[in-house]
């Protein structure tokens, strides 16, 4: 397993702060609507230059099938043009989601979702491997009813699993990795704090409630040798605060993976 972050900027900043922490593998999260932005060139010397590597690109949140069912072209050119920039900086894994249409059928909107993803996939095949995140940002393929359907009929889609996504989705996490997790090709290290049934923040990772080790062991059941990709996300957890529990995350996790 292979212990990184989400990168908080796209360019050597971003990748040189990566490895400043002691991390040695990055995640872009491409989510904006305009990703002209991206200089690969620049991306390329600064992973050659701090030796971190790329080890995942995703995006979020984006409308990808329209009203009458049919695929965004803009958005499906989008996601050609960052499978590209994952083939050419050596990123083995490319993360992507799939809207619900209201006013379609559930057949619709399963039969859509499975034309795109195969879109991405004949695009991205012998270059770049393609998982669904299992966050509900506007992706319904964030649960196990929706694998059993889509991901079993695109065998070769994965799963990016965040547990935090499951926990708040009211599910068991530990269940879903032990059914899944020979499917998952990427893991976000994502605190989650639930009382009483309602969220109350998202600490750093290893100081909240999942059970981080367990989980690990069942990555290690299924020799998952992906991403473990940190996450900060809590409004709580910022500035100097953020920083101490960013560094206890990092050391948390290097320890549970013999790296310390």
């Amino acid at each position: 397993m292979k212990l990184g972050m989400i990168s908080p900027t796209h360019n050597a900043a971003g990748i040189e702060r990566i490895k400043a922490l002691g991390l040695d593998y990055a995640e872009f999260d491409v989510n904006a609507d305009d990703i002209s932005y991206l200089d690969r060139a620049e991306i390329r010397k600064a992973l050659a230059d701090t030796g971190v590597k790329l080890g995942a690109v995703g995006r979020w949140g984006r409308d990808r099938i329209t009203s009458d069912g049919s695929i965004n072209a803009k958005e499906q050119k989008d996601e050609f043009d960052l499978i590209d920039m994952c083939a050419e900086l050596g990123c083995p894994v490319y993360i992507t989601g799939c809207n619900y249409v209201e006013g379609l059928s559930y057949y619709q909107n399963i039969s859509a979702a499975i034309a795109y993803f195969q879109s991405l996939i004949d695009y991205a095949v012998g270059r770049v491997k393609l998982c669904v995140y299992n966050c509900s940002w506007n992706n319904y393929v964030n649960k196990p009813h929706e694998w059993d359907i889509i991901n079993a009929h695109l065998k070769s889609l994965g799963i990016k699993f965040d547990p935090s996504h499951t926990v708040n989705g009211g599910r068991d996490y530990l269940s879903e990795a032990a059914a899944y997790g020979a499917n998952f090709d990427h893991v976000h290290l994502k605190g989650t704090l639930n009382i009483d049934g309602r969220h109350i923040d998202d600490p750093p990772a290893g100081m909240d409630m999942i059970n981080w080790g367990a989980l690990l062991s069942i990555l290690r059941k299924y020799n998952y040798q992906g991403m473990l990709s940190i996450e900060p996300h809590s409004a709580t957890w910022q500035g100097e605060l953020g920083e101490q529990g960013l560094k206890y995350t990092i050391d948390y996790f290097k320890k549970l993976l013999f790296l310390a």
